[in-house]
């Protein structure tokens, strides 16, 4: 049993956590609204407020987490803060991450944020896995088919959990 992290548990994030809370895994999930946190409940994951345009608001979610799931690729704001949230902000967010527990990454690169503001996220996250040595996975399942998607996510944090091949 692994814990996982979910920021941006809205409604694919919380079909991942039941999925997740299914195969035995604890799963926290973030909200930026407390209206939120609720249906995060219901999904079977902990709730907790955290906004990811704000990094330091996330901060005490990584307690204990082996996997961070940055489920942001449909996020919603204006062309800048989106640049920002996959960009400058997710930098200081995977910078964070070196000193805790967080051993993997799964990125989610598809939705409906502009596709070049998600290939630099891609990028980012790619090069904290070299830096870093953290298991890292490019989700870039289409969210439009939301099976696929859901089977693809959860098999990205299996994939991160498993031990490492020869």
């Amino acid at each position: 049993m692994a814990r996982c992290l979910i920021i941006g548990c809205g409604c694919r994030g919380q079909s991942l956590a039941g999925v997740l809370v299914g195969r035995g895994h604890a799963v926290r999930g973030t909200a930026r609204q407390p209206s939120r946190l609720r249906a995060i409940e219901t999904a079977g994951a902990e709730a907790a407020l955290a906004d990811p345009d704000r990094v330091a608001t996330l901060v005490h979610t990584l307690d204990h987490v082996t996997v961070a799931c940055i489920l942001l690729g449909s996020a919603v704001g204006p062309p800048e803060l989106l640049r920002a949230l996959h960009g400058t902000r997710l930098e200081m967010l995977l910078t964070r991450l070196v000193d805790t527990t967080v051993k993997g990454v799964v990125y989610e690169a598809s939705g409906s944020v502009d596709a070049e503001v998600l290939a630099r996220g891609s990028e980012l996250v790619r090069a904290f896995g070299q830096r870093t040595h953290a298991r890292v996975s490019v989700l870039s399942a289409d969210p439009a088919d939301h099976q696929a998607w859901l089977s693809a996510a959860a098999g990205s944090v299996e994939a991160l959990l498993a031990p490492p091949g020869p």
